[in-house]
């Protein structure tokens, strides 16, 4: 009787509606900084125009954010950083792609509050019309976020649509990651971060990776490895470590 209760739509509704307070709370009360907007990739030749990721969204295009399923609750944070400093970002629906399962609507009707856009799929099992929304989302000029470990793992193993998405669709991915210094890891199958009040918190994004169309296989290890980096330098930055060579410092956002 209870576990029914439990997963009725009317208590997942009430208890997404909840969440979705608790994080605005948590936000809200939170001293926020954005790094790496103007990191260029390693190699850039001198003299190149640098591709970061402040040129990808002035340039008026769609991306691919991309951050690992344990920052989820998170990573709204960086959509209102990306609209008040970005005009060009304004008006733009970021599309997400969320898990058909329960837990994914759950996931989905709280991001949803963020003014997210869902899109029911998975990035690996049963994911074409997933994957087949979120092109025609980016063909429109918005944006799409994926987290490529989700909605079950196994954690921080990317699945391939992703790059996939990429390659087809020529828009460049933007890894991610954010952590406060006030938090509580969850014990979850991906150690999911749960911001708490009254913190400093960082929202980390990497140099953006473009994906041949014929280089999704090539690219996917990039993209983890480069996610996996957001991570560290968000934990880092947390710690009060000093960042990486070549990580400028960050602006309050």
């Amino acid at each position: 009787m209870l576990k029914r209760l439990l997963r009725h739509p009317a208590t997942l509704a009430l208890g997404a509606g909840l969440i979705g307070r608790y994080l605005e709370f948590a936000f809200r009360t939170t001293r926020w900084q954005l790094v790496g907007l103007r990191d260029a990739a390693p190699g850039t030749p001198p003299g190149t125009p640098a591709d970061t990721v402040e040129a990808a969204v002035r340039s008026g295009q769609p991306v691919i954010v991309s951050f690992w399923h344990e920052r989820l609750p998170l990573m709204s944070r960086l959509w209102r950083a990306a609209e008040a400093l970005f005009p060009e970002a304004r008006g733009r629906s970021p599309h997400v792609l969320v898990s058909r399962h329960r837990d994914g609507r759950f996931i989905g009707d709280i991001v949803e509050r963020f003014g997210f856009t869902m899109v029911h799929g998975s990035t690996s099992r049963g994911g074409a019309a997933g994957m087949a929304a979120l092109l025609r989302a980016l063909e429109a000029g918005n944006y799409a976020a994926i987290t490529p470990d989700g909605p079950r793992g196994p954690r921080r193993v990317a699945a391939p649509g992703i790059a996939q998405l990429a390659a087809v669709s020529g828009v460049p991915v933007i890894p991610c990651a954010a952590r406060t210094t006030r938090a509580r890891v969850l014990p979850s199958w991906d150690r999911m971060v749960l911001p708490l009040p009254f913190g400093r918190g960082v929202v980390v994004v990497r140099p953006p990776i473009r994906v041949p169309r014929d280089g999704a296989e090539a690219a996917l290890p990039l993209i983890a490895a480069a996610m996996d980096e957001a991570c560290e330098i968000a934990d880092r930055w947390c710690r009060g470590e000093p960042l990486p060579e070549g990580v400028a410092a960050g602006i309050a956002v």
